[in-house]
């Protein structure tokens, strides 16, 4: 148990018998009446998301999350394959359970992985994750209509906007939260 003061970002809680995530909270304190807690909650296993205010002080049940540093090993099928970095166990998980994160994921890549009472809840990214670009289009020099960005595929898959400057084999960093693109790595 803990109180809404308490609340933290990633933070998982138990509501109404259902795992869900906080992704974002904010304490308020109105001129007139008592203080409150604005939350946006994301449900772990179906990804909804809802907005919830709870009042200032107020004891919510939190759930007991095993976070587990992996890394990706290689994709089976329809399963991806982690590996426990402390003692090499091999974890499998389906496309429901990976989520949005297999758009930035390659092989190697270090992961967190949650669980609760032994099933995987999500896959947490780091904030970024440099990737190469496999395929854009020339970017023609003067080319203004398009806010000076054009698409490009990463080696994922994953369809991002890309500056004019940039062609195919650059590394570029992408934040993993928004698929925002952040600047080119040399």
């Amino acid at each position: 148990m803990a109180t809404t003061n308490d609340l933290k970002n990633g933070m998982v809680l138990v509501i109404d018998q259902q795992l869900w995530s906080v992704v974002e909270f904010q304490h308020v304190k109105p001129g007139k009446g008592p203080a409150f807690v604005r939350t946006k909650l994301k449900n772990v296993l179906s990804g909804k998301g809802v907005d919830k205010t709870f009042n200032a002080g107020v004891k919510v049940e939190t759930a007991t999350v095993d976070r587990r540093d992996m890394q990706f090993s290689y994709l089976d099928g329809d399963m991806y394959v982690f590996m426990d970095t402390s003692n090499w166990e091999q974890t499998s998980l389906t496309e429901e359970v990976v989520g949005e994160a297999k758009d930035f994921m390659v092989e190697g890549q270090d992961v967190v992985i949650a669980f609760h009472e032994g099933n995987a809840l999500f896959v947490e990214l780091p904030a970024s994750v440099v990737l190469e670009i496999e395929f854009t289009e020339p970017g023609l020099q003067g080319d203004r209509s398009s806010g000076g960005t054009k698409p490009a595929r990463l080696t994922t898959g994953r369809e991002i906007q890309v500056p004019l400057f940039l062609n195919e084999g650059d590394s570029v960093k992408v934040d993993t939260r928004s698929g925002d693109y952040l600047e080119r790595v040399k």
